[in-house]
């Protein structure tokens, strides 16, 4: 099957010499939309699927020049703020272009798998040389499933290597056919509990836990990847009941994420809430005793 590169897809970051999403050097492809609501996420921005307007309230005029130009009437004052409706805006950009602040900014670019790969092979040295690639990521690259599929077989012609980062979250036929193309997947594994893992994410577990059985099945690398979050999933049990799924899967290997406040800032460009605001962040010296749970386990936890 070739590949069209004329296939177009939003991404809101493409990040160049990453040495933590796989093996080797890598450029990881930021997708624009996830299905999923964590309320820890760190990158809030890459939940809406389609472009949007982020605004820095500290840059704001209040000239009002954005809600008078607005073609799709998406803009207003709500309580001293400037509130962007992300569902009516079309994403025209005139508002940023004319800011006199400098206060508003497009958030995602729409882009072919050619454009994409443009960027990503100006490395190719850097991979062949280190063993390192192409990595999806987001967002969820699941959420716009040609595009992934389109680039991650136009990598395959260019002889990347590929890698996901993904939550597992979508249909198994979605998730089979594309990874089928991956070499690598990076199985973000939030809970072990169908029920908690929807209160805090908005969706049940079962879907990401069966599509990580299927790319065992299939002798896929996979390596799940847990984010260590406070009052979610840090207490001895859940390190348990973790291990126990992973035994149950076949995996014995998996990657402990500290809770960090690093997207923090970017909830108040969205103009939205942060569950996590205050909430200190973990490190590894907070969580020895907990990987300890995984070694005596017999699985391989490590930072």
């Amino acid at each position: 099957m070739k590949a069209d590169r004329n296939k177009s897809g939003v991404i809101f970051n493409i990040q160049k010499f990453s040495v933590n999403d796989g093996p080797g050097i890598r450029t990881v492809v930021f997708f624009k939309g996830c299905p999923l609501r964590c309320r820890w996420c760190s990158n809030p921005e890459s939940q809406l699927a389609k472009i949007q307007i982020l605004q820095d309230p500290g840059k704001c005029l209040h000239c009002h020049h954005c809600i008078e130009i607005c073609p799709a009437q998406a803009v207003c004052e709500a309580s001293t703020v400037i509130h962007i409706d992300p569902f009516r805006c079309t994403a025209c950009g005139r508002c940023a272009a004319e800011c006199p602040g400098k206060a508003l900014r497009l958030e995602g670019q729409q882009k072919t798998v050619q454009e994409v790969l443009d960027v990503v092979l100006q490395d190719m040295v850097f991979y062949e040389e280190s063993g390192g690639g192409i990595t999806l990521s987001g967002g969820e690259m699941l959420s716009q499933p040609d595009f992934a599929e389109a680039l991650l077989i136009a990598s395959r012609e260019e002889g990347l290597s590929t890698c996901a980062e993904t939550t597992g979250y979508a249909p198994e036929s979605v998730f089979r056919k594309i990874a089928e193309y991956l070499d690598i997947i990076l199985f973000d594994l939030k809970h072990w509990d169908p029920a908690k893992h929807k209160q805090y994410t908005g969706a049940a577990n079962d879907l990401p836990v069966s599509n990580m059985k299927y790319a065992r099945s299939q002798g896929k690398e996979v390596l799940p990847r847990i984010p260590v979050i406070p009052g979610f999933n840090d207490s001895p049990e859940d390190a348990e009941q973790f291990s126990a799924l992973l035994k149950e899967i076949g995996i014995r290997k998996c990657q402990l994420l500290p809770f960090h406040q690093f997207g923090e800032n970017k909830y108040t460009l969205l103009g939205r809430d942060y569950a996590y605001q205050n909430v200190s962040a973990l490190h590894r010296e907070d969580l020895e005793d907990y990987r300890q749970v995984f070694l005596d386990n017999e699985i391989q936890a490590f930072f």
